[in-house]
């Protein structure tokens, strides 16, 4: 039986089964040729799960063009009729399983330049990371911009071109519609597609990222204790500390080898400790006396009843576990 003798110019049904065997052998025909195939494969029922694959489907679904076809298109995408499917550059190549194995080719036009720039110059600054952009994670103003009806990344029936090799007289045929669905799947895994099919570098989006990033404020110093008050609190002398350059030689002269010294020389006497004290007493600042002996002795009493609050605080939680 030729084409000729399908009543009233339709074929006979073929199961989902039959189709996919029959498809089976040609792809393994196609493998043993050299032929790099790529299949559609979706788990379950959502065909797209991310920002972009689901951006591009909610596009096709904006056009009444395209209203009568794609839920066919949402069946044959699902049970894995597209068998193979390639993006490229401006087009899209794919197989896709039925009653035989059809050519389909889809070609999408080059975003206008004119809009390119636009969406680049309002988006200038609002998106940090080619990561950032290629995973959908930025502003819901930037997410508008993108996807904005006929002005944004998204392309239009008529920037859509397509031919199946199938005999249905339709403009667009259910192979095609689990075509344009199959490319939304493939963003979910391959979001940088979508700007090589329209011609674009993503790149550019966020070329002026950091361009602002002079004029910004310079940040607050942060609150330091001045050096009496921290003195006052723990009721210590703290003595001041040494200048970078100081630090600096020190440090180099650490690395030296140190003289040996004799066993007299490591006790010092008391002349020697009462110079170290008055000279770290010469070192306060002047005007800001030091703690008296009494506020000295109020301050270590309030810290002793803290911890001693704190102990028994801790005691009492353990008891209460047991």
């Amino acid at each position: 039986m030729d084409d000729n003798d399908y009543m009233y110019g339709f074929r006979p049904y073929v199961s989902v089964h039959a189709r996919r065997a029959r498809a089976a052998r040609e792809l393994a025909t196609l493998r043993k040729k050299g032929r790099h195939l790529s299949p559609v494969v979706i788990e379950g029922r959502t065909i797209a799960r991310t920002f972009w694959g689901e951006a591009w489907c909610g596009n096709l679904e904006r056009y009444s063009d395209f209203a009568n076809r794609l839920p066919r298109g949402r069946t044959y995408v699902r049970n894995g009729s597209v068998v193979d499917l390639q993006v490229g550059p401006g087009t899209v190549a794919a197989l896709v399983s039925g009653t035989s194995l059809y050519d389909v080719t889809v070609t999408v036009g080059a975003l206008p330049r004119a809009r390119w720039a636009a969406m680049c110059r309002d988006c200038s600054g609002a998106i940090d990371s080619l990561v950032e952009l290629l995973q959908g994670r930025f502003s819901k103003s930037v997410m508008t911009r993108l996807c904005q009806d006929k002005a944004g990344l998204f392309p239009s029936p008529k920037d859509i071109l397509f031919t199946c090799s199938c005999p249905d007289w339709a403009s667009m045929c259910k192979h095609v519609a689990a075509v344009l669905y199959g490319i939304g799947t493939r963003l979910d895994d391959q979001p940088e597609l979508l700007f090589t099919l329209r011609k674009v570098d993503q790149r550019d989006l966020i070329a002026k990222a950091g361009s602002d990033l002079s004029k910004t404020k310079k940040p607050a110093r942060a609150k330091v204790l001045a050096h009496d008050d921290l003195s006052e609190v723990f009721g210590i002398e703290i003595a001041p500390a040494s200048s970078p350059r100081a630090v600096s030689v020190a440090s180099v002269t650490t690395k030296r080898p140190a003289p040996a010294k004799s066993t007299a020389s490591k006790k010092p006497s008391k002349v020697t400790a009462s110079v170290k004290t008055k000279t770290a007493a010469s070192r306060r600042p002047s005007g800001r006396p030091g703690p008296t002996p009494a506020k000295r002795r109020a301050i270590a009493e309030r810290m002793r009843q803290y911890w001693a609050e704190q102990r028994a605080h801790t005691q009492k939680r353990k008891a209460a576990k047991r």
